[in-house]
């Protein structure tokens, strides 16, 4: 049953609730801007991302394809910082655009449009949009594949059954996750009234389109031993180990600050509203995934796909709530209680405060659990705000330990880092510079490494060579030291080294250590 608000038809209402949209959209763009203070760099996780784009392929160790080809259409707009953060902030306006179109379906009016779309800017939402990693992408395709289920519940077309394996396929490109959101659905509609769709014929034909979408990067898996499983394997052991289940509950209601109230009438309007009753079954998609999640350990923001939907849903029950008598005048408090604590919080959920700044406030911080890192300790600064600190530093080290090599060995000189985030950063704070491409034996640069038999210097960033390979190493002096004390690289003691006098034994020793490391990631 499709509801239409009593307004719809008034003249001039749909035209507001355009301009409405095309507002927030422009706000939603320029406050992922605003939040953004010089200061701080990219983040590790970024500077992979865009180097993607040099190393083509219908796979990689840490995400699907998906990434590295917008990582391209970057560096075709030129890999500025604007470009960069448009991405994110762009797929974040689109999945505000369809809570904006689920409400309208709902039969909400403007004021329920209104305030999802507040509930989405002041949220964890916005800060999950400020970084180009596949999160933004992702709780995009979760709330698409959403609209596409609630087609389908609304207009029985079996043709949305085809345009959900279309999502899907284009989901799981840019990131695996949304394959619980597949199972989470699946069981639900399986339990429930619903579960006559498993008959259609429609279903299968796009679940193929899922596959055929996906096959080149399940083709590439096949080919390199099934990489993601270890990446799984290694994030658990590493990462998912501190997550404590009732920390992950606990942290759901957190992403939505002063609009979990949205959140909570969606729920409560999805079990007892008549007029929800067809999409009822999107509650045994939440309960599902959330189980799913939990069992697993998963870290928090996992699960931020299931809310858009909700927010649409929540904001056209709270709407019918306060609408009549004297309840409507009320409504201004429901936006202030959404946006006042937000405001208050601005400065701590985003990178908008200095360091000094941040210490000064540390117990604010920390008792919103920003100060705990992935290891389980707190810190002085938050994960996040220490991983985009001190990269071009390190870049400028690099460059000039290079200057330092005699012009007639660099033809035979190595730049190697110890991850991925210092390997990414020299690339991205390098290009232009004659300077190679940097190398790691860490994540996605196992494969890019650049292999040479001959080797008379090295250009070392990271911590000082230890080990075995000293042996190797007739001279090695210090070129460089990182002076920014607050960022991760620091506190792992990295540095810029010079490495000469070489063994003619190292390229050989390198090389297995280099195999070594890539049977690891291909399960051998």
């Amino acid at each position: 049953m499709h509801i239409i608000h009593p307004a719809a038809g008034q003249p001039g209402y749909r035209r507001t609730s355009l301009w409405l949209l095309l507002s927030f959209i422009i706000i939603k763009m320029v406050f992922q801007y605003a939040v953004l203070s010089p200061y701080y760099e990219l983040h590790r996780d970024e500077y992979l991302h865009l180097d993607m784009a040099n190393h083509l392929a219908a796979g990689y160790l840490s995400v699907p394809p998906l990434t590295a080809f917008n990582s391209l259409v970057i560096q075709w707009l030129g890999n500025s910082f604007f470009w960069i953060k448009f991405f994110p902030a762009l797929y974040g306006a689109l999945t505000m655009v369809l809570v904006w179109k689920m409400v309208e379906k709902l039969g909400g009016g403007w004021f329920a449009q209104v305030l999802a779309a507040l509930a989405f800017l002041c949220s964890g939402l916005s800060r999950m949009n400020i970084l180009y990693q596949p999160n933004s992408f992702d709780i995009l395709a979760w709330t698409a594949l959403f609209w596409c289920l609630m087609q389908l519940l609304q207009t029985q077309n079996n043709k949305w059954l085809l345009w959900m394996g279309v999502v899907t396929g284009v989901g799981v490109l840019n990131k695996y996750n949304i394959i619980f959101l597949v199972l989470g659905m699946a069981g639900a509609l399986l339990l429930s009234s619903h579960r006559k769709v498993f008959l259609s014929k429609y279903l299968y034909i796009g679940m193929a389109v899922a596959v055929v979408i996906i096959s080149p990067n399940i083709i590439w898996q096949l080919q390199h031993g099934m990489p993601v499983l270890h990446h799984m394997k290694e994030l658990s052991e590493s990462q998912l180990v501190h997550v404590s289940r009732i920390s992950f509950l606990g942290d759901q209601l957190k992403f939505f600050v002063g609009g979990a109230f949205i959140v909570v009438a969606a729920v409560i309007g999805l079990i007892i509203s008549p007029s929800f009753r067809t999409y009822r079954v999107i509650i045994g998609i939440y309960a599902l995934t959330m189980l799913l999640f939990t069992y697993l350990r998963a870290k928090s923001y996992y699960s931020v796909g299931l809310y858009p939907v909700l927010l649409a849903f929540g904001s056209v029950y709270w709407e019918r709530i306060f609408t009549h008598d004297w309840t409507r005048y009320l409504r201004l408090l429901w936006v202030a209680l959404t946006v006042v604590p937000f405001g208050l919080l601005v400065n701590v959920i985003f990178p908008v405060m200095k360091p000094v700044q941040i210490s000064e406030k540390a117990g604010k911080f920390r008792s919103l659990g920003l100060l705990r890192w992935e290891d389980g300790q707190d810190h002085i600064l938050p994960q996040d705000f220490a991983d985009m600190l001190g990269w071009r530093d390190l870049a400028d080290m690099s460059w000039q330990t290079w200057q330092q090599v005699p012009e007639a060995e660099k033809p035979y000189t190595l730049l190697i880092c110890d991850n991925y985030g210092e390997a990414g950063a020299l690339n991205y704070y390098n290009r232009g510079r004659n300077i190679p491409l940097a190398n790691a034996m860490d994540a996605d640069y196992v494969f890019w490494f650049r292999e040479m038999d001959t080797i008379h210097y090295i250009v070392k960033i990271g911590k000082k060579p230890e080990g075995a390979y000293m042996k190797m190493i007739g001279r090695l002096q210090q070129t460089g030291v990182m002076k920014d004390t607050l960022s991760r690289e620091y506190q792992w003691g990295a540095g810029a080294w010079l490495l000469s006098d070489l063994s003619p034994e190292l390229p050989a020793a390198l090389k297995r250590a280099l195999r070594e490391e890539q049977n690891v990631y291909s399960g051998k």
